[in-house]
């Protein structure tokens, strides 16, 4: 067996159902500012082709971006065309990131406009799904208009469901609570969010997962870090989806191949 296919998973309430590996695309539009081991290169639009239709092969829907991940939405609107209903779109709200700098805004015109121009960017007519992007003052940003904003633009239907990517357990259970989906950090190193997994299973929640591979950082000693991650973010019931951020074929093809290894053992 080759694809993920078989083993789509729902999000929450939502119907959607998501492949239990999603493309992170930060890697496409953005090389300043980012927390991986070594520097890279921005990959051309024919690699970038190709490792779309690479990952859809493979069996994955899900495709993760944001406005905050420089030139990655506009880059992935024309490469799309003719094959949006391939794909789940996640997006995000509240963070911007111009001349090296991020900055955020929480408020109702600027999260509108925000979802408005990825649907522009993205060239579609809807988004499945829009987090928040936090920044770090999690219940203070939910305290905030983005969260009522997103409801009434999913009442609005130009997207479909709505959560928060953010760094606390506090502000992920009020996440739930209030919205679709909550997007944690879990891997082998940082665990610290896992009661908000275990509270999405018990209340039929999405859970997506960043950091599964520790931003590359994972380092294992005769192990193989890959399925050792896989197997803890994979194994837990409340878990969707877990993003996996790369521009690299190989790595593409063998994070798919573990992913399906420890999914068939778990049968």
């Amino acid at each position: 067996m080759s694809s993920l296919q078989p083993f789509y998973r729902t999000l929450g309430d939502t119907g959607l159902r998501l492949s239990p590996l999603g493309l992170g695309t930060v890697k496409i539009g953005r090389n300043q500012g980012v927390k991986y081991p070594s520097g890279f290169e921005l990959p051309d639009d024919a690699a970038v082709r190709n490792l779309l239709a690479q990952a859809h092969d493979l069996g994955i829907n899900l495709l993760d971006t944001a406005p905050a991940y420089g030139t990655s939405e506009e880059r992935l609107g024309p490469l799309l065309k003719g094959q949006r209903d391939n794909w789940v779109i996640c997006s995000k709200v509240g963070e911007e990131f111009e001349n090296g700098q991020s900055h955020f805004d929480f408020s109702t015109a600027h999260t509108r406009r925000s979802v408005e121009r990825s649907l522009q960017r993205l060239g579609t007519d809807r988004l499945e799904l829009v987090l928040v992007h936090s920044d770090g003052n999690d219940l203070d940003v939910l305290d905030q208009e983005v969260y009522p904003t997103l409801a009434q633009l999913k009442q609005e239907g130009l997207i479909l469901a709505y959560g928060f990517s953010g760094k606390t357990v506090a502000g992920g259970l009020r996440a739930l609570q209030q919205g679709d989906c909550a997007m944690v950090t879990y891997n082998l190193r940082e665990q610290a969010e896992r009661d908000v997994l275990d509270f999405a299973l018990q209340h039929n929640k999405g859970i997506l997962i960043k950091k599964a591979l520790a931003s590359g950082h994972l380092c294992l000693d005769g192990e193989d870090p890959v399925r050792k991650s896989l197997e803890l973010v994979l194994g837990h019931p409340g878990v969707t989806s877990a993003i996996i951020g790369t521009i690299t074929p190989s790595h593409l093809a063998q994070n798919v191949s573990a992913a399906l290894s420890v999914l068939s053992s778990m049968e």
